[in-house]
């Protein structure tokens, strides 16, 4: 999904002339603390809510107060993983969203972000969902979406995250299955030596060796 589809069409672009009090009340009514200011279509930043707040004339235009992400933007072609890594590096509520002209065409939330981001891991499909701790150089997801299917078992989503730096055996896999009962899967992932870090299933989970299993259950409950 690219940016230009991940516009929401109901928040407003504030103008230079528009009071703080008037970005203030669209702020409180769309429940966002930052809204874009634009003048004549050109992006000129975003102005949040904590500094409006510190501004005593509610009558003060927008365009004399101080503004944030002056250059920091989207195109609409960009993925939705690059907003997404964009908007957590950087803290924001809202991000607006340039065509190849550099004009501005609307704003992404944060909150509309982490919805479609979720649907595309296919978060709200039935299914369990595994967590395989390993080292980093075994990662291949062609060889365990293999040894999933060969239980005929789908890999609907999947998410990796390196280690952090000299912990290279703490790389995590995390992958959305379209099945409930996923006793057959982490059996057989456990017998080519894949650890199973955690599982969240909607059908009882069996393993092979029990003291492991009730170690997920803890780890499950804490």
């Amino acid at each position: 999904m690219l940016a230009a589809e991940l516009i929401d069409p109901m928040l407003p672009a504030l103008k230079p002339t528009d009071s703080v009090g008037q970005a203030l009340d669209w702020m409180q009514e769309h429940h966002v603390g930052q809204l874009v200011l634009t003048d004549q279509g050109d992006y000129r930043g975003i102005v949040s809510e904590e500094l409006l707040m510190d501004v005593a004339d509610d009558e003060r235009p927008l365009g004399n107060v101080m503004r944030l992400f002056e250059q920091t933007y989207v195109h609409e072609d960009q993925h939705l993983l690059e907003v997404l890594g964009l908007v957590i590096q950087q803290q924001m509520e809202v991000v607006a969203v340039l065509n190849e002209g550099k004009e501005f065409i609307g704003t992404i939330s944060v909150g509309e972000l982490l919805k479609q981001f979720a649907q595309e891991l296919g978060v709200q499909d039935i299914g369990a969902i595994l967590i395989l701790n390993m080292n980093e150089r075994d990662y291949s997801l062609t060889e365990i979406s293999r040894l999933i299917e060969s239980n005929n078992v789908k890999i609907i989503g999947s998410y990796f995250s390196s280690a952090a730096y000299g912990m290279p055996d703490r790389s995590r896999l995390t992958l959305k299955l379209n099945r409930r009962d996923i006793s057959p899967v982490i059996s057989t992932l456990e017998r080519f030596g894949y650890h199973i870090e955690a599982a969240f299933a909607n059908a009882p989970v069996e393993s092979i060796d029990q003291e492991r299993l009730d170690s997920l259950l803890r780890y499950l409950n804490t």
